[in-house]
């Protein structure tokens, strides 16, 4: 299982790069406008897609994998979880600005990642931001060489941000115009 969602953590961090680069050749590589703009509008069903596998992650690792959450996973949890929710009810109701409430949490989120990633990683001391019994420099896994939890954590709220804010419109108002 950590293989699996190692994998896809690095699907979830190269597509926001993607987005990102597709976006920044949109006005000179029409392909890059209109495969950006097609995955962006789908950002609803992509959006739960990534947030409902983070949480789905989340919980097998907590309560099948049996590895105690930190104070800082779960301070991410609380940021993903509702990311989820909102996913849904934004595409059950077609709400296009769902986004605005959607991109907030995830910010949230991906600033506290880093934090956790870093202390992971001995750059940062926990500077008793968790308690002694679980604390946040464990690494229940490192896949790869680098992935951990927070990694995965990270990366899903990374491709949030990006699929969530990212615009295609007006490229293709410019074209439209030329």
């Amino acid at each position: 299982m950590e293989t699996l969602t190692s994998v896809l953590a690095i699907v979830a961090g190269a597509g926001a790069v993607l987005i990102v680069g597709a976006r920044l050749l949109a006005s000179r590589v029409r392909l890059a406008g209109e495969l950006g703009a097609k995955v962006v509008s789908a950002r609803a069903p992509i959006t739960l897609a990534v947030s409902g596998a983070a949480m789905l992650g989340s919980l097998y690792f907590s309560e099948v994998a049996d590895f105690v959450p930190c104070r800082l996973c779960w301070f991410q949890r609380v940021a993903m979880y509702p990311i989820a929710l909102v996913s849904v009810i934004a595409l059950i109701r077609r709400d296009a600005t769902a986004r605005w409430y959607i991109v907030p949490m995830a910010a949230i989120g991906a600033i506290i990642s880093v934090y956790h990633y870093l202390i992971e990683w001995e750059v940062l001391g926990d500077s008793g931001a968790c308690g002694l019994t679980v604390p946040c420099s464990i690494v229940w896994f490192r896949e790869f060489g680098f992935i951990s939890l927070a990694f995965m954590a990270l990366a899903g709220f990374l491709v949030v941000i990006v699929l969530n804010t990212v615009s295609f419109d007006s490229v293709s108002h410019q074209r439209e115009i030329s």
